[in-house]
Order: structure tokens, then sequence, then C-alpha cells
């Protein structure tokens, strides 16, 4: 039962206020002023406090101070524009003036207290999902994220560069996101480029910004992605792809908080907190004169690593149904489960494209299953389907790779084999380099 305070000098107005609510089965009781009200006990022990704004010693609007996190109704024979509006400023969560309609007063009183139920509902559910989900999205008990979770919470408060690495799919935009929610510029701008979808020819404009006549189609000036990020966080995904020009003023950037757009003759002042994320072997690239040494040891300053999903076996369990649960509000369908025999394929798949790949997975099965139950058929697990078909079992992640795309490019185009794998197209296409699989040509 709810516990409403009314702080009222005039004792027929107070106890004709208690009965009233009394009778709606909310407990009231009453008090001819603050200090009277603080005698009795803190105000933090009722849910809602009903004050006239005019009361002997301290006010209405002292009492809005003085009840901390408790609600409070302003009452008033007063009635003003000035004085509602002072009051709301002050912290009230409604105003009503006397002579008042009892059932005006009730709704009035009845909506505060159904508004204070969800929010302290809703703080308590927000704690609890950070508790259990410190970086939002990213579900993780296991060892090595136990780990992310505690550099996440450590650094995010800092103005310190990130840099987070990982193998594609492992949740490395939503670390960046966690970091800049966490810190100071959470009210500003999170900015997240992938410099791998930028033409080179394009990504020095796209990123700093040009002037008009700067080069041919620069028909007007335009802001870049680092001066939109000024007062929050720059996200500067596959940092490693960044062409050594574009390297050397973004250096610039983090020496000297400053940026001159192509074609401009001054420079600006921006204020940027950087993070960066790679799936590359970024020391092998400076090895190798493809990233600059300077630049990787400015975006060096604090290093993230996100381990890949098949060493984070236990947490797959819980992954799974967080994704299924995910999959079916996104697709507006009821709860569904997965079967033991599904569960079990999640369990023994090695998953070379990590989370994304088994969010894939499972938003396919759902769209493919018509009951509440998605089994090892419709999940069609690659690697499960061909284990039960008598492949080796232990295949190595290249050899799967390899073998996956074999089988499966003679009916799916490149951006299909990409998404079944839960990779980019880029990053497929690369692999494929690497391996020496060119996509065959089709007879006929």
């Amino acid at each position: 039962m709810a516990n409403v305070l009314i702080i009222e000098d005039e004792r027929v107005i107070r106890e004709a206020i208690i009965r009233l609510l009394t009778r709606s089965n909310i407990k009231a009781s009453g008090a001819e002023s603050l200090e009277e009200a603080l005698a009795a006990g803190p105000l933090g022990n009722h849910d809602l406090i009903l004050a006239d704004l005019r009361l002997p010693g301290r006010g209405g609007l002292e009492v809005i101070e003085a009840a901390g996190e408790v609600p409070v109704i302003i009452m008033t024979s007063y009635a003003s524009v000035r004085s509602a509006v002072d009051a709301m400023r002050r912290g009230a969560v409604d105003y009503i003036a006397k002579p008042f309609d009892n059932d005006e007063l009730r709704l009035t009183v009845e909506r505060a207290l159904r508004e204070h139920t969800l929010q302290r509902q809703n703080a308590a559910l927000r704690a609890q999902i950070e508790a259990d989900y410190p970086v939002r999205g990213i579900v993780g008990h296991c060892e090595p994220m136990q780990r992310v979770f505690a550099r996440v919470t450590r650094v995010a408060p800092t103005d310190t560069t990130v840099l987070i690495l990982g193998e594609s799919g492992t949740g490395k935009e939503l670390v960046a996101r966690a970091v800049h929610e966490q810190s100071a510029r959470n009210s500003g701008p999170l900015i997240a480029v992938n410099c791998a979808a930028i033409p080179e020819t394009l990504i020095e404009a796209e990123l700093f910004g040009h002037e008009k006549g700067a080069f041919t189609g620069a028909d007007s000036s335009r802001e870049g992605l680092v001066e939109a990020a000024s007062g929050g966080t720059l996200f500067l995904d596959e940092i490693a792809e960044l062409p050594l020009a574009a390297q050397a003023r973004l250096l610039r950037v983090l020496q000297e908080s400053e940026i001159r757009r192509v074609g401009a003759a001054q420079s600006r002042r921006v204020d940027i907190r950087l993070v960066a994320a790679t799936h590359r072997d970024l020391p092998a690239l400076v090895e190798a004169g493809q990233f600059r040494g300077d630049l990787y040891f400015r975006i060096n300053v604090m290093e993230i690593g996100l381990p890949p999903l098949r060493e984070r076996a236990e947490d797959l369990p819980k992954l799974a149904h967080f994704l299924l649960e995910k999959s079916c509000r996104r697709l507006n369908r009821p709860a569904m489960h997965l079967s033991g025999d599904a569960l079990s394929d999640i369990l023994q798949h090695d998953w070379p494209g990590n989370v994304r790949e088994l969010e894939n997975v499972i938003e396919r099965a759902v769209i493919l299953s018509d009951g509440d139950t998605i089994n090892a058929e419709a999940l069609a697990v690659p690697s499960n389907a061909a284990r039960r078909n008598g492949s080796p079992l232990d295949l190595s992640l290249e050899d799967y790779f390899r073998e996956f795309v074999r089988t499966h490019e003679g009916e799916l185009t490149e951006t299909e084999l990409a998404r079944r794998l839960g990779i980019s197209r880029k990053a497929l296409w690369e692999r494929r380099q690497r391996l020496g699989l060119q996509r065959r040509q089709q007879a006929g």
C-alpha cells in the first residue's frame, strides 16, 4: 500500500485529504509543518508528499528540497502561473490549486504514485542489467569478458585514447559505445566511422571535411566527421585500413587538437576522444610500413582485447537465448526457445564469424521456423551439418572457411557468403586473397 504524507497547516483540509486518500486504499498521514513532519521520521519513508505552498516556518518549496527522491505535489490557494512555474522548476512533480475537486486530487495523486513506482522499477532494472551486462548488448560471464567489462569501467571516465582489438564480429563497436556512454562526454556525439567502407579517394574529405572548390565536385564547404565529433567521441573502426596520408592527418589531430579541411588555409580546433578498433595485427603492419609507428603508439594507450566466441564456451547458452529474444522482438515474433539438439549444435561450433555469425544464424532460424521451437535443422549450423554428413571433426578455422566457401560459392553470392559466415564482404575478399581462393567461374 502506498504511503502519502500531507503537510498542510489547516487541520480541516489536512484531515479531509487523509479521509479521501484512505477511501482510495492509500495510507495517508498528516503534519501541519515541515518541522513536525521531520520530527516524526525521515521524509524518505513516504512514497509521495502533498505540501501546501504557504506553511508556518519553512514553506512548500523547502519541502521539495528536504524530500530528496520522494516526489512532491504542491497545493496552494494562491494559484498563479509564476508560483506554478517556480514549484515545477524547483522539482515538484505536479501542482494543484485550492479549492480542488476531490476526483482531480485523487487522480493527480494516483498518477504521481504510478509514475514514481515505474521510475523505481526502471532504476532497479537498469541497475540489475548493468550488473549482469556492464557493456550494454554484450552478454558475458566468462573470465575474459569480465576483464573486458572491468577495463571499460576503469577507462571510460577518463579521456584516454582506447584501442579495441578483436576478430570480426566480437562486438568492438558495442564496447566503443559503452566507453562513450560511461564517459563525461556522453551528452556529446558519438561518431562511428568504418574506415574500410569509405573509398580511399574520399576518406580524407569525409574525415576532415573540405572547402568549396577543393576538388572536382566540391560545390560547397563541408564539415568532416572528426569535426562533427567535437565535444564527444570519435570511433574509428578498422583503423588499419586508413591510407598513410589520412594517418598523418589523424596524428596531427591527436597531437595538436586541430584539423585542417582539405583545401583550407586555416586550422580549426577540435575536442575529441578517440576510440579505435581493428582485427588486424598493427605491430606487424608497422613493421611492414603499412601503418605509421608514431600513430600506433598514440592510439595504443589503453588496449581492450575482445576474446573470440570459441574461447567463451560458457557464455554460449545465455548468449544464444539473449540473441533469440532480441531477434523475436525485432521480427515481431512470439517468444521462441531452442531445442536441445539446436543448443548442442551451437555449443559444438567454432563460430569463426563470432557473435555476428551466431546472431545471423539465429535470426535466419527465427524467420524459417513455424512453431515456437527452433531445432537443429532450422538452425542449420554449417559445420555441424557437415559433421553429420561424415566430414572430419578436426577442421582448422582456415580449413572450415575454405570448405564452406568452396561448397557454397556456386549457389550463393559473395554478399550471401559473407552474411552466412558472419563477416563483412570486405573481410571475405581479404581472406580469399590470403588463402588463394579466387571465385571459380561457373561452367556454361
